[in-house]
């Protein structure tokens, strides 16, 4: 009788488990196409949208801006309306309009940090992931992917990755932190392998005349 129990157990236990392999194997075909799509690219031009909500002091921020981003050399400007950041792929430039300063920093490569330079890629490792269904945003349905990372000590908590059912491209990603906080990026519109000029990522002295220069290398 007890091993019959036992039988029983562990078969509704499969049963019980088996979605969420489906879910999982579901997940991880759906972002080898993202990928696949993605890899093929060598440059990209993408219009965004970010936005932040402070769990602590309800803070709320938001943003528009363009990234270009040369993936073949790690190379990426990002121009906002506050403020705008060039990396070289060695040293990266944060021009903060507002105080009129310009801040000189070395790339460091962070895994807890996700933004437009590298939200193309972040989810390829150091993540569990789970197909949760669909949503619409208008009239674009989207495939929803959450993200667990394996690192339980990742400043967040999951990632809810948004992708364009028909086209597999990445429509937007929402940060959540430890500490309630939430980012989103929306990909409004992008535009691959399109001929980026060099100077995009170097950073022009002439151009902010009156800045000051803090070099934090």
């Amino acid at each position: 009788m007890k091993k019959t129990m036992y039988v029983l157990l562990s078969v509704i236990t499969l049963v019980g488990a088996m979605p969420a392999f489906a879910q999982q194997d579901a997940a991880k075909k759906l972002l080898a196409e993202v990928s696949k799509k993605y890899d093929s690219y060598q440059t990209i031009q993408a219009n965004f949208s970010f936005s932040a909500i402070q769990a602590a002091n309800k803070g709320r921020y938001s943003d528009v801006g363009t990234l270009y981003l040369d993936k073949k050399n790690n190379k990426y400007q990002i121009t906002m309306n506050n403020q705008d950041l060039i990396s070289d792929s060695k040293n990266l430039h944060t021009i903060l309009k507002d105080e009129k300063e310009v801040q000189i920093a070395e790339i460091e490569n962070n895994a807890d940090a996700i933004d437009p330079s590298n939200i193309f890629s972040f989810y390829k490792t150091g993540f569990k992931y789970t197909l949760v269904g669909n949503e619409k945003s208008g009239t674009t349905l989207l495939d929803v992917v959450q993200l667990t990372p394996t690192d339980t000590k990742k400043n967040y908590t999951k990632i809810k990755l948004r992708i364009n059912k028909s086209t597999k491209l990445i429509h937007d990603a929402t940060i959540y932190d430890k500490n309630g906080g939430q980012y989103n990026y929306t990909i409004k519109s992008q535009t691959p392998n399109k001929k980026l000029d060099n100077s995009l990522f170097t950073f022009n002295k002439s151009k902010y005349s009156g800045y000051e220069i803090v070099d934090l290398r």
